[in-house]
């Protein structure tokens, strides 16, 4: 696809609903008893993944408008006598295999030669600690839990390659048969802990936490009710970038500033590069101005490098991307795809082991991007093609991962001028 250029990004531009969110509510709704009412959820490939997943499961779905019925099971999920296929969901992965832990029978998880490229094991080995049969094919898919519920107890885990698997364990914890303590270290992607603490206790569960050590206790169980989707910041972000590039003005409508998606985050960078920031109550409005580079520790919203690398890569000075080697294990190898992508434009860029250093400011050709069918490649790189011209996405469709009418909401960015 060739992205064409444009003077002036400017125009509102509704959000779709947040990906982060949609998954937790719909497992949460599949571990209640009774049903549920998700409002709003994003109807995308990684959260239909999820959905199908959870209907193999034993929960049932029912779509209501734009909204989606759950009636769940309590956690008594019952093994399908076939494998479930994730697609290149690592979300769907390693959340779901703790919460089928609580059932009975044999679940196997599998999914795209990427998804198996993609850790579980200390998942799987905390997951044993707490009294789950677990094996997989070296700590990656496919994995096979035997369940027969889960005891519980107290497991230690290194989740600096994904907070998710923190956020599984947590939402299976509750209905354990004893109380379950998860003591983690080097923790990534923290804010993604806090989104799923926040809907477990919107839930009606209770997570405590003393430092390094989270623990819920026995008895608990979520309560079957009435869940909205915010939009999502992450979607948002390529927005922004498109306003700040091109020293416009875009809306972004569907966004909640007191969000705790932690992705709000690249806000302030946008801030100190030289962007200013508006907000209501549901909108986030950046404005464009005279860009500088930064240094940004991005641990806490690591899919906001591709969006803040593109940015970096028209600012003045160098931009410095540090403490995020776990990007190398999501949908791509995200620091060589920016980098390379960047450098093929002509962008000076400096590839680390743990983040990026572009220098920006300079003249930039078109290029084909190889988006590693990576949905933040793309869509980020889309934002480079608003002011450089020649830019092509090699894989457009790729969005529909999270964000399926990217490209027709990019599209509203040229007003009646497309």
């Amino acid at each position: 696809m060739q992205i064409k250029t444009l003077d002036t990004a400017s125009g509102e531009v509704e959000i779709p609903p947040s990906k982060s969110l949609t998954h937790r509510f719909l497992i949460i709704a599949a571990l209640a008893r009774g049903l549920s009412h998700v409002k709003n959820p994003l109807d995308a490939e990684d959260t239909i993944l999820t959905k199908d997943g959870l209907k193999m499961m034993g929960a049932t779905f029912e779509v209501e408008g734009r909204d989606l019925l759950i009636r769940g099971t309590g956690g008594r999920f019952k093994g399908p006598g076939r494998e479930i296929f994730l697609g290149n969901s690592g979300t769907s992965l390693r959340l779901l295999i703790p919460v089928s832990a609580l059932g009975e029978g044999e679940f196997v998880f599998t999914g795209t030669e990427r998804l198996k490229q993609r850790p579980v094991g200390p998942l799987l080995d905390a997951l044993s600690a707490l009294g789950a049969e677990c094996s997989s094919s070296g700590g990656f898919p496919p994995a096979t839990i035997r369940a027969r519920g889960l005891r519980g107890g107290r497991a230690k885990i290194d989740a600096s390659l994904s907070s998710q698997f923190v956020s599984g364990l947590l939402l299976a914890a509750p209905l354990a048969r004893e109380e379950v303590q998860i003591e983690v270290a080097s923790l990534a992607s923290a804010p993604y802990v806090d989104l799923t603490v926040e809907a477990m206790r919107e839930a009606g569960v209770e997570v405590g936490r003393d430092r390094e050590v989270f623990v819920v206790d026995h008895g608990q169980a979520y309560r079957a009710g009435e869940y909205l989707v915010e939009g999502d910041v992450s979607s948002a972000s390529y927005f922004w970038a498109a306003a700040a590039i091109t020293g416009g003005r875009v809306r972004t409508l569907g966004i909640n500033p007191a969000s705790i998606q932690g992705d709000l985050g690249l806000l302030d960078l946008l801030v100190r590069m030289g962007c200013r920031v508006r907000h209501g109550d549901d909108w986030v409005e950046v404005e464009g101005g005279t860009l500088k580079g930064i240094d940004a520790d991005m641990n806490g919203m690591p899919d906001m490098v591709p969006t803040l690398a593109v940015v970096a890569a028209f600012a003045g000075g160098k931009t410095r991307i540090t403490n995020v080697a776990h990007l190398r294990i999501k949908e791509s190898d995200r620091l060589a795809a920016v980098a390379g992508n960047l450098s093929k434009m002509g962008a000076r860029v400096e590839e680390l082991a743990h983040g990026l250093v572009i220098d920006g400011g300079r003249p930039l050709s078109g290029a084909t991007i190889n988006t590693h069918n990576d949905h933040r490649i793309a869509m980020a790189f889309a934002v480079a093609g608003l002011r450089v011209g020649g830019v092509r996405v090699d894989n457009p469709l790729c969005v529909e991962k999270s964000f399926p009418a990217f490209w027709d909401r990019l599209r509203l960015l040229y007003g009646g001028d497309e």
